[in-house]
């Protein structure tokens, strides 16, 4: 039997809520995967990306999928103890949004320019064969801030046996993302097929059992937010096939998520 180990992780721009910077490479080298899946990457108009950082220095072959206009502003001046400022109380301190470029224009003069222009997006990242590698495009919630959402998609091999390792970031479940879960299950190999389905599915294990037909939850274990874990919103699923061997969330970097990783075996 062939194993790999595979984990997710919203590393929410490699900010916290107040624009402080944290190490997202060391946060990733902590997880130690074969293939990682990234949401919320940050892929800077001048410079490296996030997920090109990790890959770098974690020996990773990467593919990126850039999902819309985003701006990261610099840190507050005085933080207070909390993980970020609420949406009630500071919104204007908020150091990531995630925007179409006309609103971002705006966005930026008000901050008086002192902003880093960029894209917001998923990466996948893997040390082990891949191919067959695609972005599923999954279309664009009339509701959603983002412009678009996807998937990406890959074939793994290990001694000869192949895997179908797929990541995403769905919108918020108050935004309709059932719809885009329907629109990525027709995609997906069926339940027969050795697969692992992770990402930020923003919504939480019943409905995304739903959602998922003959798919099964590899982790159980609390990820948002990080500061006070209530809820589990981000997933591993695996088919019929695939046999879960250990599996948790990881107390790692800073984001507002806690990443997950799984072992998984298949033949």
């Amino acid at each position: 039997m062939a194993e790999l180990l595979i984990a997710t992780f919203n590393i929410h721009a490699g900010i916290d809520g107040w624009g402080r910077r944290y190490d997202v490479v060391a946060a990733c080298k902590g997880l130690d995967a074969d293939v990682l899946f990234l949401q919320e990457n940050w892929m800077p108009d001048e410079g490296a990306s996030l997920a090109s950082l990790v890959a770098r220095a974690g020996g990773y072959e990467v593919h990126e999928a850039r999902l819309c206009d985003a701006v990261v502003f610099e840190p507050v001046a005085e933080p207070g103890r909390r993980w970020g400022p609420s949406k009630r109380d500071q919104p204007s301190a908020r150091p990531l949004w995630v925007t179409d470029a006309r609103t971002l224009s705006r966005v930026r003069a008000r901050r008086d320019g002192k902003a880093g222009l960029g894209g917001w997006g998923m990466a996948m990242l893997s040390r082990v064969p891949t191919s067959k590698v695609e972005t599923l495009v999954l279309g664009q919630l009339s509701r959603d801030t983002a412009r678009t959402r996807a998937c990406l998609l890959a074939q793994v091999d290990i001694d000869g046996s192949e895997l179908t390792v797929a990541g995403t970031h769905l919108a918020h479940f108050m935004d309709g993302s059932p719809k885009l879960a329907n629109r990525l299950r027709r995609r997906l190999p069926g339940p027969d097929r050795p697969a692992v389905l992770v990402g930020d599915m923003n919504f939480w294990g019943p409905p995304v059992s739903l959602a998922f037909p003959g798919w099964r939850r590899a982790v159980r274990a609390r990820t948002y937010p990080s500061w006070r874990a209530h809820s589990q919103i981000d997933h591993i699923l695996v088919t019929r096939p695939v046999k879960v061997l250990s599996g948790g969330a990881l107390h790692v970097g800073r984001s507002d998520h806690w990443p997950l990783r799984a072992r998984v075996g298949f033949d």
